[in-house]
């Protein structure tokens, strides 16, 4: 036969206590900063690397051709690009073909899902958030790309025009 414990004197402890606490008053916390908090540090759990000008990308309207955009930012799960406020806006969950050229005749495609989209005034923009489309032509290729920006970007220098040459003789 096992030991057998006496836990009495802590029961009384116990309902002591809670004898104790049932005529206070507890103090009610606003959890709304925290929850808001906790939803963005979720909602970016992946690096983005900030885009502006760096490529050229343009999305395919069906039988209407090639519509310039500025990527913005861009992760592994996805990318953020601006149309201009002029030329409207696409829909949440609409499916978009989108080319990214690496100059002017070579490119590759891949497949983006809007997830939202929000007005830039002061840019003049709508901003678009999209996921890649998984399991559509290259898949490995766009990983890739990705990886390359990222790491590229992290020693990018601005020419400021100090190392033209304008004569050799």
């Amino acid at each position: 036969m096992g030991k057998v414990l006496d836990i009495t004197t802590r029961l009384k402890a116990q309902d002591s206590l809670e004898i104790g606490h049932k005529g206070s008053r507890g103090e009610v916390l606003d959890m709304t900063e925290a929850r808001q908090e906790m939803i963005s540090r979720d909602r970016r759990n992946v690096k983005r690397t900030i885009l502006t000008e760096f490529v050229g990308a343009f999305v395919v309207l069906p039988e209407q051709g090639l519509m310039k955009v500025a990527l913005y930012d861009i992760s592994e799960n996805g990318l953020a690009f601006d149309l201009d406020l002029t030329e409207g806006s696409f829909q949440q969950g609409e499916e978009v073909a989108m080319r990214v050229y690496l100059n002017h005749s070579t490119y590759f495609p891949f497949t983006i899902k809007v997830s939202n989209g929000r007005v830039i005034e002061d840019e003049g923009v709508v901003r678009h958030g999209a996921n890649f489309v998984k399991g559509t032509m290259n898949d490995v290729a766009l990983h890739h790309f990705v990886k390359f920006i990222e790491n590229v970007s992290a020693s990018l220098k601005t020419d400021s025009g100090d190392v033209l040459v304008s004569h050799i003789s």
